[in-house]
């Protein structure tokens, strides 16, 4: 319990991002040691609110939000957003007690995360490139498994979960979501035309400091984390974390 608590707040103390903010190298909670850290969320969690107000500092944008729970302050990187538009953070994580050195300001509640869909024009460029815009059609996703005495297809993870849990595992797939830079990692969703929707088995979350492009198959050896507690009421079922990446 103490190991799965201890990861959750250094996973939090690494969310904000530093002088190399578009590779996820994230440092302002290092920076707060007095801020606290409410909630991190999965991966596939989006906020979303209509923008009040908004301001650059160093690598960021900063936007207040109507929410239907109320307004509350975002960050995310720097990005160009309209005020009076709707916009979408994925993969919220709420800080309370945080100062932005850059504007000299306290919020008493920030959530940080990234734009959903890259929604808004980005006023810096992302050192990983930008992933294609163009649709990847799911329904043809069937990608080989991959050899060796770990490897597993995305179903077999999720089937033998606690029994790989603590455990290393290839999993080959194609690359249909990425979220770069997030807890200072990147959260790849991998699916390899094994599992089904009814059953929750064929989207698998990998975290790696690699990076990946949508429409990409790609090899992925990491640690399996079988029921994975974030907390704040987000969970897993499953995750291969610290992944190595190659391609096929």
């Amino acid at each position: 319990m103490n190991r799965v608590m201890n990861s959750v707040a250094l996973l939090a103390s690494m969310l904000v991002i530093t002088s190399s903010a578009m590779a996820g190298q994230p440092a302002a909670f290092a920076e707060n040691p007095g801020a606290k850290v409410m909630s991190a969320a999965p991966a596939t969690s989006t906020l979303k609110g209509k923008v009040l107000e908004t301001m650059n500092a160093g690598s960021y944008t900063y936007a207040k939000l109507s929410t239907p729970a109320g307004e509350i302050w975002a960050a995310v990187p720097q990005a160009s957003i309209k005020v009076g538009s709707e916009i979408g953070i994925e993969n919220p994580m709420t800080m309370d007690g945080f100062e932005s050195k850059a504007l000299k300001r306290k919020f008493a509640k920030i959530v940080f995360g990234t734009l959903e869909n890259g929604a808004g024009s980005p006023a810096a460029k992302s050192p990983h490139g930008a992933l294609p815009a163009g649709p990847i059609d799911l329904k043809s996703v069937k990608v080989e498994k991959a050899s060796g005495a770990d490897a597993r297809t995305i179903e077999e993870i999720f089937a033998q979960k606690a029994k790989l849990n603590g455990q290393k595992v290839t999993v080959r797939g194609k690359v249909v979501k990425v979220n770069m830079g997030i807890m200072n990692k990147n959260w790849i969703h991998l699916r390899d035309g094994s599992g089904s929707a009814d059953a929750g088995n064929f989207d698998l979350i990998v975290t790696s400091q690699s990076a990946a492009k949508m429409g990409d198959v790609v090899e992925a050896k990491g640690t399996v984390a079988a029921d994975r507690d974030l907390g704040a009421g987000y969970k897993y079922s499953v995750l291969v974390e610290d992944a190595k990446l190659v391609k096929p």
